[in-house]
């Protein structure tokens, strides 16, 4: 493999883009010492929004063994990581201290007292009032729509008619916005762990909760039925609510000075459900708190934070942020998101409330708003919208909805755990890779196993 690295300027505002400011697009080109027969090049995004196409792209190019992207894909293509604008290596968005990252994840992720109701509002008010102090006017900057219309420069720059593209999570709504606005422009479109565009902000948070409900169900059923590998599996379920309830009267302290509170160890929950390898660790972690050793909850939830070990954090959650609120114009009051997180905690019980939480960041957001379109991809080739039954992040009903919404979308449906498909299992990557090389698309209502 080699890699080449480049940067390319894009205006910082496509609505107005003669007046001269520009931010730089950080981008990895990776090509395969064995590609023949070369198609032109894959454009990655990891999703997020706040992750890293860059580091994603390098990891995929590992290969198989190591989970990474089929040699059949790295023959045919140069693989393109990119960070989008506000993101990792690309005029990155840094507006949160450390110190309040910290307070955010440590926080009880679903107050039930009006008064730490208020100081979360109140930490959420002071992160936003930081990051307008910094970035003001720019804050709708970040959004989605230019994004996408970023990646039309990126796929000038690297020399391709038409875009081939593979976006995760995140990278669907990505994806999707670049085939509405650039039909003409689509090779082919994989799209895997569908966000749908048509819903609004309170709609895509309950239907997270939803998903992470029905994963965490997932999660305790494998554990009962393995107790060999789930020191838990008396009771999984009850496991966890008693390590949530316990942390909020004595936290078990961690060898860094931090304290296992009920969020950190939410947060560990959340990390542990995005994979299914991830269900041991969980269960292990939980286990090992109990006899007072919190490191397997710090793992998992530093893993997903990406908190470092001298306690600074990428700013992943800081574009996330950016993103999510520029992209936002329906946020809920303070007084909706209390009412819906009561309703949310008796139809979700583990996850509804802190996922209504959720939604303070926006609700207080003092920056610009720029929403994305949501409708169909006019005179767009086909595009695959694959989707994971037992998803917790973008749950499985959002996949035909996506394909349905773009008017051109074709789902592959993969029966297994964990957030995203492909390329987990062959069934998965025969359909895409086919469909990537040869433009042939996944056979109508395709259903893969989960092994």
């Amino acid at each position: 493999m080699t890699y080449d690295c480049a940067d390319v300027s894009v205006p910082r505002d496509w609505n107005n883009a003669g007046n001269g400011e520009t931010y730089s697009i950080a981008m990895i080109r990776i090509r395969s010492s064995k590609q023949q027969g070369r198609i032109g090049s894959l454009l990655i995004n990891p999703g997020g929004p706040g992750g890293s196409g860059i580091d994603t792209s390098v990891y995929l190019s590992f290969g198989e063994a190591f989970g990474g992207l089929p040699t059949e894909v790295t023959n045919k293509f140069d693989i393109i990581g990119f960070d989008p604008r506000g993101v990792g290596r690309s005029d990155p968005v840094k507006c949160i201290s450390s110190e309040d990252q910290d307070e955010s994840f440590a926080a009880t992720p679903d107050p039930v007292s009006q008064a730490d109701f208020d100081k979360l509002v109140a930490l959420n008010k002071r992160i936003a009032g930081d990051c307008a102090s910094k970035y003001g006017d720019q804050l709708p900057y970040f959004s989605t729509e230019q994004a996408a219309r970023d990646m039309d420069s990126l796929r000038t720059a690297v020399g391709d008619d038409k875009l081939t593209y593979l976006g995760f999570s995140y990278g669907t709504l990505l994806g999707a916005t670049y085939a509405q606005l650039f039909p003409q422009n689509v090779r082919a479109l994989v799209l895997d762990g569908a966000v749908d565009p048509k819903q609004n902000f309170v709609e895509g948070s309950e239907t997270q909760a939803k998903g992470f409900e029905r994963a965490f169900t997932n999660f305790t059923n494998w554990c009962k039925a393995t107790p060999d590998k789930c020191p838990i599996s008396a009771d999984p379920r009850k496991a966890v609510t008693d390590a949530l309830s316990a942390a909020a009267t004595k936290p078990v302290p961690g060898s860094d000075g931090r304290q296992a509170t009920s969020g950190w160890i939410f947060v560990s929950v959340i990390s542990s459900l995005y994979t299914e390898s991830g269900w041991a660790k969980l269960a292990d972690a939980i286990a090992e708190l109990k006899q007072g050793n919190p490191k397997g909850v710090f793992t998992l939830a530093d893993q997903y934070a990406e908190r470092k070990p001298d306690g600074t954090y990428s700013n992943l959650f800081d574009a996330n942020l950016a993103v999510n609120c520029a992209d936002t114009n329906d946020a809920p009051s303070l007084d909706e998101v209390r009412r819906l997180q009561g309703e949310w905690r008796q139809k979700y019980p583990l996850f509804g409330g802190a996922l209504a939480v959720g939604m303070l960041p926006c609700a207080v957001w003092q920056g610009g708003r720029d929403p994305y379109p949501a409708g169909a991809a006019k005179d767009a080739p086909p595009i695959v919208v694959v989707g994971t039954t037992g998803d917790p992040a973008t749950p499985y009903e959002n996949t035909a909805d996506l394909a349905s919404m773009l008017g051109v979308g074709h789902v592959l449906t993969w029966e297994g755990e964990g957030h995203t498909a492909y390329p987990n299992t062959p069934c998965i990557v025969n359909a895409v890779d086919s469909y990537l090389i040869d433009l042939k698309v996944p056979q109508e209502g395709l259903r893969c196993p989960a092994k």
